[in-house]
């Protein structure tokens, strides 16, 4: 049943993706460009997640998830070295390449080759992400 929801989650999430055109880097490059011809369309889109989650995480406490096991904590209101670097690496991702990790994954049917390699780049960072992240944490310990 957990995967049947995950399923079902998904397919929500994609299809949101792809109708709010997170899938589309022209788009996405066209929200970042604010001082060029800025499209402003997804601050909707943000909105419409931010406001929902805002709602969710006041109403977990106490409850359990459908398909078992514990809602995740909410994250420490804490601005540390990975937060920071994270960002930046996101942002510059995002900027670049018009894509972020969910709207990427949505949009490997119909992307083309580009799409295909951003995924295996995203892929690739993630994997060698821990490994920085021991050698900077030995290099310069975090606070």
């Amino acid at each position: 049943m957990r995967l049947f929801y995950a399923f079902i989650a998904g397919g929500l999430f994609g299809t949101g993706l792809f109708l709010s055109g997170m899938t589309d880097t022209s788009k996405v490059q066209g929200w970042l460009d604010i001082f060029g011809n800025w499209d402003p369309t997804l601050a909707f889109v943000m909105g419409g997640a931010i406001i929902p989650m805002a709602i969710a995480w006041l109403l977990v406490p106490g409850r359990k998830p459908l398909a078992g096991g514990e809602f995740p904590a909410p994250p420490a209101p804490r601005l540390g070295r990975n937060l920071v670097l994270g960002s930046i690496l996101f942002g510059a991702g995002w900027g670049l390449a018009g894509l972020c990790p969910g709207p990427s994954i949505a949009s490997l049917s119909y992307g083309g080759a580009g799409h295909w390699v951003f995924v295996a780049a995203m892929i690739a960072g993630m994997a060698v992400a821990p490994g920085v992240r021991v050698t900077l944490d030995r290099a310069v310990p975090a606070e």
